[in-house]
């Protein structure tokens, strides 16, 4: 059979199987094996002492029965927590041996699984974790998106469990010069999630080698429900990471932070070795007639996720993670590679085994080749299909600090012309693929590209280091208080940098090395580093004490939120009204002051240059005096 039929609706109505046992089930006194493997002529079931591949180490070799929808079973007696398994499927006269799909754990670089009681992984206190944000809206969340090593591996970070989920629990740590880093240093910082870079097995760090040896971001997915082991103590024994990674969660939890897992269905680290198409081959990919792999993702594969077996898979996992780690929220690596009934699926099966889960993506549009007619996919332009979900907002990313194709050219806050349209469609949180504010995720830096600092740098190389901090706390500002959802790489507000030791800056750190990636805690030493931390902490406290900076819905917006005309060219404001607040705000990008009236009575300075909170500065009236390259926020209470 090839590839092609694997999509007919003759193929599918055959072999859909939506049983919730795929996998290794496990009881103490047996374990219930299942495999979809519709293609294959037998499938045995392997039984190794260790998780370690290439280990002469087999137990047993048992033969599986065939049962429904293309699956096969079975029911080995006895315990088998902490037994590695594989499959050995044969078809066309070929055997291969993979391993599950559906692993919960693996051994060492996740070449075999892991039956494991999953229970006993619970740290103290695991069926009373709640997410700390859970009645709470997209729109009231402010995401710092974090790699795990990079938190940690730096030497100035005080941290004991270096590059490990573990570093992620630890509290008390500090720099050498005795400020606060690591989850101390988050917490205080304000922010009300965590999005932590891929946490799930990934295929480019051998985790057999000495920590440090490599790095990579982990956007190259080998088994989608195991945690990585190179991030845990112990990645030989399997149920190390899944304790570990518990136990960070529920740290965070208890430290009032929600954990946001970045998830990449869209493609694999390597579609021929990948497990799912090891049983049925080519089934998880998009591959044309001639065999040949669709490559919209540059990583060579393309995830088939209009086949109701690999749409089960992605809400089968998605549900496992919300459910056995307890996530609350969910990024989508190039989600618009995906298709909206998937997605779609998954949000209403998620929601319904965790309430409050947040969910938003990537949605590029990029060129695949879909297996089947009328496929609508996850890209912007179709965002009304999928309420709820947050795209990441390019344009204004673009606007603020320049486009992503020109590492030269300037955005609104480092000297480019006409941008105050665009700005206003920031600020409002919409756009013309976005009719939703609760569908806008507004940023400025994230893992890919430039940071923040390092573009001001090459966009604006005749500004000294006071205006680029300038610039800085400008876009902050104004991504932070627009309609929406608010989203930063961790380290942007300590001005993080990736300089290159030949010179320029790293514009795509994914395998660079802990001196390049790593969160340099030292610099907190400076006063300027912690004037710009506190500023970030303050736009963030603001924000949350302001619901009219987070509304859901246009209406909402288009009847409280007014742009001010009449202003000198670049400069932009707005009067924001809600029932019991009224702010006034005014961001000014040039390079010398500006003067801009303000409606009558008295307005306290909340926000000005490169200070924030939700303490008054000053009081003022008939005019704001705003800085060059500053934002002012003004605020009073509403008129009754």
């Amino acid at each position: 059979m090839i590839a092609k039929n694997y999509s007919t609706q003759t193929f599918e109505k055959k072999y859909t199987y939506t049983g919730s046992d795929l996998g290794a089930v496990w009881t103490k006194e047996y374990t219930t094996f299942r495999v979809w493997a519709p293609t294959a002529v037998s499938v045995k079931l392997r039984l190794y002492e260790s998780g370690t591949h290439g280990t002469q180490d087999l137990l047993e070799q048992l033969d599986m029965t065939p049962d429904i929808k293309g699956t096969w079973i079975l029911r080995k007696p006895g315990d088998l927590n902490g037994v590695y398994y594989t499959f050995l499927v044969e078809r066309d006269g070929i055997t291969k041996e993979a391993c599950d799909p559906y692993a919960r754990t693996t051994g060492v670089n996740g070449r075999r699984a892991m039956v494991i009681d999953l229970e006993s992984t619970n740290p103290a206190g695991w069926d009373l974790d709640r997410n700390p944000h859970q009645n709470r809206g997209i729109v009231d969340a402010v995401v710092y998106e974090l790699h795990i090593r990079d938190l940690s591996a730096d030497p100035d970070s005080g941290i004991r469990n270096r590059g490990k989920f573990l570093g992620l629990t630890e509290t008390g740590t500090k720099n050498p010069y005795g400020q606060a880093t690591g989850l101390d240093y988050i917490r205080d910082l304000g922010v009300t999630h965590v999005q932590l870079l891929p946490v799930y097995d990934y295929g480019s760090v051998d985790e057999t080698l000495p920590e440090g040896t490599q790095y990579n971001w982990g956007y190259d997915p080998v088994n989608y429900n195991v945690p990585e082991g190179s991030y845990s103590t112990d990645p030989f024994n399997g149920a190390v990471r899944v304790r570990e990674l518990k136990q960070t969660v529920k740290t965070l939890h208890d430290n009032g932070l929600a954990v946001v897992m970045d998830v990449v269905y869209n493609h694999v680290y390597d579609a021929g070795r990948f497990c799912f198409n090891r049983i049925v081959p080519g089934y998880f990919s998009r591959v044309d007639r001639y065999g040949r792999y669709s490559n919209g993702s540059g990583c060579g594969n393309d995830t088939a996720s209009e086949r109701s077996m690999v749409r089960k898979y992605i809400v089968d996992s998605l549900c496992y993670w919300a459910q056995e780690y307890h996530m609350d929220g969910f990024r989508f690596d190039l989600v618009g590679l995906l298709d909206v009934q998937t997605i779609r699926e998954a949000m209403d099966a998620v929601r319904k085994v965790r309430p409050g889960v947040i969910f938003y993506g990537e949605g590029w549009t990029l060129q695949t080749e879909l297996t089947k007619p009328n496929v609508d996919l996850m890209v912007q332009a179709n965002s009304a299909l999928v309420p709820g979900f947050g795209f990441f907002n390019d344009s204004a990313r673009d606007t603020l600090k320049g486009t992503v194709f020109d590492d030269e050219a300037p955005g609104y806050v480092s000297g480019a012309l006409d941008q105050e349209p665009w700005v206003r469609e920031c600020v409002m949180g919409l756009n013309s693929w976005c009719k939703d504010p609760t569908q806008s995720v507004n940023y400025v830096s994230c893992h890919d590209n430039m940071t923040l600092y390092d573009r001001l740098l090459l966009s604006a190389p005749y500004a000294d280091d006071q205006e680029l901090i300038h610039m800085n706390c400008l876009a902050a500002a104004i991504y932070m208080l627009s309609q929406g959802m608010p989203l930063f790489q961790a380290g942007e507000e300590l001005l993080r940098s990736k300089p290159l030791p030949d010179g320029g800056y790293d514009e795509n750190s994914y395998r660079s090395p802990d001196s390049v990636n790593s969160i340099k805690w030292g610099t907190l030493r400076k006063k300027e580093y912690r004037r710009v931390r506190d500023f970030y902490r303050g736009l963030i406290a603001f924000r949350k004490a302001h619901p009219v900076l987070r509304l859901t819905d246009a209406k909402q917006i288009l009847e409280s939120l007014t742009p001010v005309e009449g202003l000198k060219p670049n400069v932009t404001a707005f009067r924001l009204r809600g029932q019991d607040e009224d702010l006034f705000m005014i961001f000014n990008p040039n390079r010398e002051e500006t003067l801009v009236a303000l409606p009558q009575g008295d307005w306290n300075v909340c926000v000005r240059e490169t200070t924030a909170g939700t303490e008054p500065l000053a009081t003022v009236r008939g005019r704001a005096e705003v800085p060059a390259i500053s934002a002012m926020v003004l605020e009073r209470k509403a008129e009754k």
